[in-house]
């Protein structure tokens, strides 16, 4: 019995909480100094459940995937915090620990496939070479499961594109691909990292409404990694809002969307079109990101919040429960329970 049976047996008895990050802090030390890039991140995924987690370039979205990976670029280092899946530690389990979990266990969708795909290697021996490294499966079953998985995520022509190059499809295919790819192992976990990013709309929309069918097929548990909330609105049970490495607010969908308590959710929301502000410029929000080298001692948001007060300069606010449902560390929350009624 491999690994990968007793895991999913012991899951039996196991609680809904599937993967549980506490205080996570990453940095990458250059020459210029210490990049604070993930700052005290703590989350929990449930078992077929779907996550979001939401923010600008460089807020940390994709450094905290890649530190449940344990795929960090050399400079890279997990500093301290707690990656428990299944109740099993991974910070410093170790690289063959890592081995086994990766591909088998937590998949990952990389932003952009033309990169993530080798172009002197066809799709099939991509395929076949992932499926046969993490899976005791021979060559011929390795490639029957690679035609069924590019089956399961709609790529016609299953056996043909085996034979083809990553230059012979289109972006949306080579995407199809990639699903495929992280999916061949049936893993627990899939993290999705700006899946649909270079695609066009109507292919993005595509990609999502597949994600969400085999999401539904195969129960797995999903973090989706964007800066697009219009994305997460479609596919995510719970929501995380980043910012210069740090979580900002946290909740249902619902209530991110209908009930925003944090300036930078709000300035994201009034950022995206919808049918409300159809008509009207869109509101960006001014300013630039944080230097992740010179972390203020206060909310690292406030140099670009309309509404921020000295405390916010000064103090950053711990996260704060809005209701049992949503999480928040602002401020104006403070101000607005002391304010008379």
């Amino acid at each position: 019995m491999d690994t990968k049976e007793v895991s999913t047996n012991n899951q039996n008895n196991a609680s809904q909480t599937l993967l549980e990050v506490t205080d996570l802090h990453t940095s990458f030390f250059t020459d210029a100094g210490e990049v604070r890039a993930v700052n005290g991140v703590s989350f929990r995924l449930d078992r077929g459940k779907v996550l979001g987690i939401v923010g600008e370039s460089g807020s940390g979205k994709s450094v905290t995937a890649y530190s449940i990976m344990q795929i960090l670029a050399g400079t890279g280092r997990i500093v301290s915090g707690s990656i428990k899946m299944d109740g099993q530690e991974l910070v410093g389990a170790g690289e063959k620990v890592m081995k086994n979990i990766r591909g088998n266990r937590i998949s990952i969708i990389f932003q952009d496939p033309m990169t993530s795909l080798n172009p002197t290697y066809t799709i099939g021996k991509q395929l076949m070479e992932a499926i046969m490294l993490h899976t005791d499966r021979n060559r011929q079953q390795a490639y029957e499961r690679a035609v069924e998985m590019l089956r399961l995520v709609n790529v016609n022509e299953p056996e043909k594109r085996m034979k083809q190059y990553p230059y012979e499809h289109s972006g949306g295919m080579r995407q199809r691909v990639m699903i495929a790819m992280a999916l061949a192992c049936e893993p627990d976990i899939l993290i999705a990292d700006e899946p649909t990013t270079a695609l066009d709309v109507t292919i993005q929309a595509g990609i999502l409404e597949l994600m969400k069918d085999i999401q539904k097929k195969m129960g797995m548990a999903i973090i989706m990694i964007t800066h697009d909330l219009g994305v997460v609105a479609q596919l995510c049970d719970e929501i995380i809002v980043m910012y210069a490495g740090s979580i900002c607010e946290q909740g249902t969908a619902d209530e991110i969307f209908y009930n925003p308590r944090h300036e930078y959710t709000k300035g994201l929301l009034r950022s995206i079109p919808t049918s409300a502000n159809s008509g009207q410029k869109l509101q960006p929000i001014s300013g630039t990101p944080i230097d992740l080298l010179n972390m203020p001692k206060g909310c690292p948001f406030a140099p670009r919040c309309d509404e921020a007060m000295k405390i916010c300069i000064r103090e950053r606010c711990e996260r704060m429960d809005i209701n049992a449902d949503h999480k928040a560390a602002c401020w104006m929350n403070v101000k607005r329970e002391v304010q008379p009624s």
